[in-house]
């Protein structure tokens, strides 16, 4: 039995969501300063590619995320691992609590963690921080994601590995991380993407040399209505959503 008006209840949805965005998208393109529309131009794309404190802090960015992703997609993916194979429901449970809490009551137990550490060594904030904080974020991410894959797998298939003489090592890296390589991706995306947009956290752990694009925007913005803001953020909308739309790909194979 269909329900008649769901289809437009879904359009509202959507338009409720997606609305915004496209008023940013089409804003970027005004050449005046405010929302009001006087005519398109590329001049805040022009500005916000010269700005050299833009420029620093996506490449700032890009590093971090490059580097969470990267551990985060490794660590993961052997977890994800430890877990298919012997399964422990509390562990599997506790990876929803790092899903769960609040971004800011994250951000403030990481820096009293680093600053607890790193008292005695004499270190101090700075993108290695920034990094084993997202990492941290990211790892349950790609756990989980990993692990949906793991679970759709045949478990005979590394069982005849193992019969027909390989290491456990060989069979892991020669039958399961093969199959497991559309998750993998898909889950490092996804990290990817949570790493490179997130604010909160970083702001709580990051030093005076590593300041990241959304900390810039962010204060950018509170300074008032900035076009370069508006364009800057449609291509990281652009662009992430691009990433979103390839790990749903992956993820789907």
């Amino acid at each position: 039995m269909k329900i008649r008006g769901l289809g437009f209840y879904a359009v509202l949805a959507y338009f409720f969501l997606h609305a915004p965005i496209a008023v940013l998208l089409a804003f970027s393109f005004n050449s005046g300063r405010f929302t009001v529309w006087e005519g398109v131009s590329f001049r805040w794309y022009e500005a916000a590619l010269r700005n050299s404190q833009l420029l620093e802090a996506t490449l700032n960015s890009l590093i971090i995320a490059v580097a969470a992703t990267a551990l985060a997609a490794t660590a993961g993916t052997l977890c994800a691992y430890a877990l298919w194979k012997r399964e422990a429901r509390w562990l599997t449970s506790a990876l929803t609590l790092s899903l769960v809490t609040p971004e800011i009551v994250m951000g403030i137990s990481l820096l009293a963690f680093f600053q607890w550490v790193f008292r005695s060594f004499s270190v101090h904030l700075g993108m290695h921080t920034v990094v084993l904080a997202h990492v941290t974020f990211c790892l349950a991410y790609v756990v989980i994601v990993v692990l949906a894959r793991l679970r759709t797998m045949d478990n005979s298939l590394e069982e005849a590995a193992l019969d027909l003489g390989a290491g456990e090592w060989q069979a892991f890296y020669r039958v399961t991380l093969p199959a497991l390589g559309p998750g993998i991706a898909a889950a490092a995306l996804l990290a990817f993407t949570i790493s490179f947009d997130d604010y909160v956290i970083t702001s709580m752990v990051a030093g005076v040399d590593s300041e990241t694009l959304p900390m810039v925007l962010y204060a950018i913005a509170r300074r008032g209505a900035n076009p370069v803001v508006n364009a800057i953020s449609a291509m990281i909308v652009v662009a992430l959503g691009l990433l979103v739309l390839v790990s749903e790909r992956f993820r789907e194979s």
